[in-house]
């Protein structure tokens, strides 16, 4: 029996692996014994200011009424039930949802429990379909560099092959082909000299090039890079003169942190297939999404094997979706739009400051995501202590130090954030 704090975290540090932490010599863990609006509290009782939104999904804040109701509403009916051969009115209103919200001809929604999985279907569903044109040798995909798309091993082998967080595991993952990064920035044009790479992949590789995959407009945990809606715009034009099947992976960008509602839509373009996840339910159930055209899902239906082989247990979950269908109505409900865009404006002014810092190399801001970088690493303990000491929670990583907030921040509570990171990128203290 737990019951002191300190036995808590001893625990804790002893037994639980944490995301990208080594149980030999475990970061410092911070007890959260509860969470409201864009504010946790500690087991200690200090309250920090959120500037994470939960990896980027809380876009609501945390124990909205309207989430917190729809999940106990559900479960007095019924929380889970097998997605096989049985269906249910969650499900399909939602679904109803995400091809209403979604590019126009994404019409064909399948559900998983993680951004992960998602990106698996939606590799899987691009195998299968080019498996069902007769064309199996198509069984490689292209990307660029800079990328996260996930954990499992297919998202994996589209992330960064140099300087991702799975780089280790190049030896047992699919080998895939890669494009630089994309160069021209968020407000710049694109040139044909910018594709030139990737041109010269599609056409040494066409053959074997199932599909396309990036990040649309903005690279998240690869690099936090904003790049040129431009660049996206001609991309998709390379995948129909070549016929290959172009995969957004919307995760982290999707139901409007870029500004936009899809990220997609800053280069007015309509992926194949698109990959939701993160702030689909606000942060509070675990639930992913990919969508098809009809291209995809006629070519899949039609082929030798018409069924798409992939049906995750708690696929469908009755309270995630009802969750889910609670979060999407809010944000069809409030001024989503005019926050995201104010919290950018304040972003800007607001980090502008360390553009001037040594420290730092550059500052960023599109949509609710503010970005400093910095030209050397940070030192993850110290200075993530420093911001829990000024009431604030930030995870920076690597060179990077972000804010994601939830859309309903204050503006005070914003500047909070602010004046956090700009001290913090201040002090060379906590840079390796």
């Amino acid at each position: 029996m737990l019951d002191d704090l300190q036995s808590l975290l001893d625990f804790d540090q002893t037994h639980i692996w944490h995301p990208y932490t080594s149980l030999k010599a475990p970061l410092p863990v911070y007890p959260v014994r509860s969470a409201q609006g864009v504010r946790l509290t500690l087991e200690t009782g200090e309250e920090l200011i959120d500037g994470m939104s939960s990896w980027w999904a809380a876009i609501h804040g945390y124990s909205h009424p309207a989430l917190v109701q729809a999940l106990s509403s559900q479960a007095e009916k019924m929380s889970h039930v097998m997605f096989g051969g049985i269906t249910h009115r969650p499900a399909v209103e939602l679904a109803e949802k995400l091809v209403r919200m979604t590019p126009e001809s994404l019409q064909y929604v399948f559900y998983s429990d993680s951004g992960s999985v998602s990106v698996e279907v939606a590799i899987k569903m691009a195998f299968q379909y080019w498996i069902s044109q007769g064309k199996p040798e198509r069984s490689s995909l292209l990307t660029v560099c800079g990328g996260y798309h996930g954990d499992t091993f297919q998202p994996m082998s589209v992330c960064d092959p140099v300087n991702g967080m799975h780089s280790v595991f190049s030896r047992v993952l699919p080998k895939h082909y890669f494009a630089p990064a994309p160069r021209p920035r968020f407000d710049e044009a694109c040139t044909e000299d910018d594709l030139d790479a990737l041109k010269a992949q599609i056409f040494s590789h066409h053959d074997h090039i199932a599909a396309l995959i990036l990040e649309p407009v903005v690279q998240g945990a690869g690099g936090m890079r904003f790049y040129s809606p431009d660049y996206l715009r001609r991309v998709r034009e390379l995948c129909d003169e070549n016929d290959i099947l172009l995969i957004a992976d919307e995760i982290a960008t999707g139901f409007g942190r870029s500004g936009k509602l899809f990220a997609c839509e800053h280069a007015g373009i309509e992926p194949d297939i698109m990959c939701v996840g993160k702030a689909l339910t606000g942060g509070m159930m675990s639930m992913a999404a990919t969508l098809a055209n009809e291209k995809v899902a006629r070519g899949i239906s039609e082929g030798s094997l018409p069924v798409l082989m992939h049906g995750p247990t708690f696929m469908g979950n009755p309270l995630a979706c009802s969750v889910a269908n609670a979060s999407l109505s809010l944000l069809e409900k409030t001024p989503w739009q005019k926050r995201v865009l104010a919290i950018e404006k304040q972003l800007r002014e607001e980090l502008a400051p360390c553009s001037f810092m040594p420290t730092v190399a550059d500052v960023r801001a599109l949509g609710a995501i503010g970005v400093v970088e910095t030209h050397k690493a940070v030192d993850m303990a110290r200075l993530q202590k420093f911001f829990v000491d000024k009431g604030v929670w930030i995870r920076p990583f690597g060179k990077l130090v972000y804010i994601m907030p939830p859309y309903i921040i204050s503006p005070e509570d914003l500047s909070k954030l602010c004046a956090a990171v700009c001290e913090a990128v201040s002090d060379s203290r906590f840079f390796g």
